[in-house]
């Protein structure tokens, strides 16, 4: 190997990572608690940059919307509040729509469960009228009666400092989630407020500091990014809000029970991918089978004919291709993203396997045509 100036610097580099893979080795536990001290202090930034994200999407098409110029002054600062309040104005209608809803179904509950609990009650006595070794097997369960009352003594003489101590730490952390949505709140109002010049600091920094192949390449991904989870988002909001109200008019039109509550939480479940509506369902079909059971039944059907409908016809044109996943990867992701995140990691893993997805395949496509580019046209003289 010739010692140049290049392969000298390559090689110091070389051995500069080497050291510091090995002390990172050697302190992982110290730099796994910096890392989460770290993502502490920077996560009132984060979820500003979250709400920044959801505001955006709205935000972006009420400016094309406005009658205003895109040199006027007044342009941002009118689209922002629109897409706030537009943002705001839903969680609210939700609310005040869902609540009184919720109420009268825990009333409706606590009047339909006891005779709930009666039917069981007959149908648990008929069971042991036909199968006595049931009841004989139950009636020789024994209970240490005065064990289990010693320890609920105990635990209420030495519980109390704990309950104090959890409801202490319960308003802290109160107090502290309310300062970190307000300060990222106001943060993310500054990076929508000041997007362009935040933009332009961020090329130029790159540009001074990067090679400007590494430079456009990442602007690039960071373009696509953008363009996958608003796509996605956007699609997968608009096909909660049909399949929602799709429900809603078919529930009111064969006169069910709790049309507009099981509309609004199938809504609000099919923003999780592939398994949303059906734990909407289960909780559907159990609110029903307090009141009549056969209205569970044909809320079944009913949920199935719908789903069928809308997995075939809607989400494809609502959703189509935006996020350019094949179904089986799409599920790859949702399991995934639930293991690891719950919920969110559901909504979130689905644009980033499809940002690796395009990446990799974009990738996979230039390899193939560098090993075996097309052959060239011959070109035939007149």
């Amino acid at each position: 190997m010739e010692l140049n100036d290049s392969t000298i610097k390559k090689l110091r580099w070389l051995i500069v990572f080497a050291v510091v893979a090995v002390v990172a080795g050697f302190n992982y536990r110290s730099l796994f608690g910096f890392a989460v001290k770290l993502f502490g202090f920077l996560t009132p930034l984060l979820f500003g940059g979250v709400m920044a994200f959801i505001f955006h999407v709205p935000m972006q098409r009420i400016e094309k919307l406005l009658p205003l110029k895109k040199e006027s002054r007044l342009l941002r600062p009118i689209s922002l509040c629109l897409s706030i309040i537009f943002v705001v104005g839903i969680v609210v209608l939700v609310i005040f729509v869902v609540m009184p809803q919720v109420f009268d179904t825990l009333l409706s509950l606590q009047n339909s469960f006891p005779a709930f609990l009666t039917s069981i009650q007959k149908e648990a006595e008929l069971l042991f009228a036909q199968f006595p070794e049931v009841a004989d097997y139950i009636n020789g369960i024994q209970i240490d009666w005065k064990s289990f009352l010693d320890r609920v003594v105990e635990f209420l003489t030495t519980g109390a400092g704990t309950v104090l101590s959890s409801t202490v730490s319960a308003a802290m952390s109160i107090i502290s989630g309310v300062t970190t949505f307000f300060i990222g709140f106001v943060f993310a109002i500054y990076i929508l407020l000041q997007k362009e010049t935040l933009s332009r600091q961020f090329k130029k920094l790159m540009r001074a500091y990067l090679p400007e192949a590494v430079t456009d390449r990442t602007l690039e991904i960071l373009h696509l990014i953008y363009e996958t989870f608003s796509s996605f988002f956007a699609g997968q909001c608009l096909e909660a809000v049909i399949l929602g109200t799709m429900f809603f008019i078919v529930l009111s039109i064969f006169q069910l029970p709790y049309a507009l509550l099981i509309g609004v939480l199938i809504a609000f479940t099919a923003l999780i991918p592939l398994f949303g509506a059906f734990i909407g369902c289960a909780i559907g079909a159990f609110l029903m089978l307090m009141v009549e059971p056969l209205n569970a039944f044909v809320f079944l059907i009913i949920f199935f004919v719908l789903q069928q409908l809308e997995g075939n016809l809607i989400y494809p044109h609502v959703v189509g291709n935006s996020v350019g996943l094949p179904s089986i990867w799409v599920l790859v992701a949702v399991t995934i993203g639930g293991s690891t995140m719950g919920i969110v990691g559901m909504l979130v893993f689905i644009p980033v396997c499809s940002v690796l997805y395009t990446l990799l395949r974009e990738a996979v496509n230039k390899r193939l045509n560098k090993k075996n580019p097309p052959p060239k046209r011959k070109t035939v003289k007149p």
